[in-house]
């Protein structure tokens, strides 16, 4: 009989180890601007440590993929969380004693970044070992709770305990990742074979040359969902900028721009919770993710004329709740696609699109803001991105028949 994910153990060490890392994260991504700038840095410096901090995770994103499946990922997780917090202690310990200088504030940036992006395709590899396949699509709806969960928790604890004390926040990111290193020692994963199937032989020889990214890339579901991926990301990215753009230009009040993003978080988190009540209803997979695009479209095309300030903010919310729903049904369609050994692969291919998107989506921001004046035909404009990867969603056979794992009476290790 299946453990219910409540009362599966590994399952519930593996959430917490990946929240309490995301929680990190999001501490330390307003933490170190807070210092710099509380120690006479300029803009330049703290653009300069926001790039190192995201350009460490997308250049370890595909290293970190072959790493997870090639090492113990139990490990590989373990070391991450460990020398992530022994980097953030030191920084505790500069500030303690004296200044802190720019350049281990970089130095500590890089790491910090780097060891968060080899952390995270062995968590998302990980998964399907702890949790069988009948329930994947209800553990990846949980899991979409978690960084939505991060966002609104993080950078209050981070502005709060800077006010304090400069040294607080860095203590407070040292002690969440030690908390989760130790949470993740008495990690479980069964043991798996660490090289492909028998019948892919031609795969893995051509993995050493190809880091053993050409078969994943060879699979229509990997291609559809990976475009799939990178399109909505960079719309949405281009999407939340532009409302922050124009808000700032509109002179929306600071207090009401923190309760627009506050809205964006509640909103994912509500976007998981469906996305669970969905995945259980057994929709079909391919109607989720392209009706959920499609609800994704027109909220951002509301927002366009929408009053600007709050009410903007709950359409942003609104736009937040599909994400879930659609990622989810995407994460569980690759990885029941995908066999074992290619899984830490794929999360560091997702990754590196998700954040190669990331990057772009300001940029189309910055140049959708220098055609045109219109906040509204900027908005427009990023909802006519999303009606791109939508109308292309729906025409790709790929899509249309995405398949959610089924059910079977296969032995499964246990998981209590």
């Amino acid at each position: 009989m299946t453990t219910p994910l409540p009362r599966n153990r590994n399952y519930r060490i593996l959430w917490s180890g990946m929240f309490l890392s995301e929680l990190a994260g999001e501490i330390a991504y307003i933490a170190f601007p807070l210092l710099v700038l509380a120690h006479g840095g300029s803009a330049s410096a703290v653009a300069g440590v926001a790039a190192v901090l995201a350009g460490a995770r997308t250049l370890i994103s595909l290293p970190a993929g072959v790493l997870a499946d090639r090492v113990d990922r139990k490990r590989v997780m373990v070391v991450a969380q460990g020398v992530r917090a022994v980097a953030m202690l030191s920084v505790a310990v500069t500030v303690l004693t004296g200044d802190c200088p720019l350049w281990l504030i970089l130095l500590v940036a890089a790491v910090e970044g780097a060891a968060a992006g080899i952390f995270v395709p062995a968590e998302h590899a990980a998964l399907p070992q702890v949790v069988p396949e009948s329930q994947l699509s209800q553990a990846l709806a949980r899991n979409a709770a978690r960084p939505f969960a991060a966002l609104l928790i993080g950078p209050a604890l981070a502005g709060f305990t800077f006010g304090l004390h400069e040294v607080l926040p860095f203590t407070l990111n040292t002690s969440v990742l030690v908390v989760s290193f130790v949470a993740l020692a008495a990690l479980h994963l069964p043991r798996r074979a660490a090289a492909p199937p028998a019948g892919d032989k031609a795969e893995a020889a051509a993995a050493p040359r190809f880091g053993g990214f050409g078969p994943l890339l060879r699979m229509p579901v990997v291609r559809a969902t990976m475009i799939w991926i990178v399109g909505v990301n960079l719309a949405f990215h281009t999407l939340v900028v532009l409302v922050l753009i124009v808000s700032g230009e509109d002179n929306v009040a600071p207090g009401q721009m923190g309760l627009m993003m506050t809205c964006f978080g509640a909103g994912g988190l509500v976007g998981a919770l469906v996305a669970e009540r969905l995945h259980a209803a057994a929709l079909s997979p391919g109607t989720l993710v392209i009706g959920s695009t499609w609800v994704f479209a027109a909220v951002a095309g509301a927002m366009a004329y929408a009053p600007r300030g709050v009410p903007l903010g709950i359409l942003l919310g609104v736009a937040a709740m599909a994400m879930p729903v659609a990622i989810t049904t995407v994460i569980t369609c690759q990885l029941a696609a995908v066999p074992d050994g290619l899984r830490g692969r794929l999360s560091g291919l997702v990754g590196l699109g998700s954040e190669l998107a990331a990057t772009a989506g300001p940029i189309a921001a910055g140049v959708l803001s220098a055609v045109t004046q219109d906040g509204a035909v900027r908005i427009l404009g990023a909802a006519a991105l999303l009606v791109v990867v939508a109308a292309g969603g729906t025409l790709s056979p790929t899509l249309r028949r995405l398949a959610l794992p089924q059910p079977s009476a296969e032995h499964h290790p246990a998981h209590s």
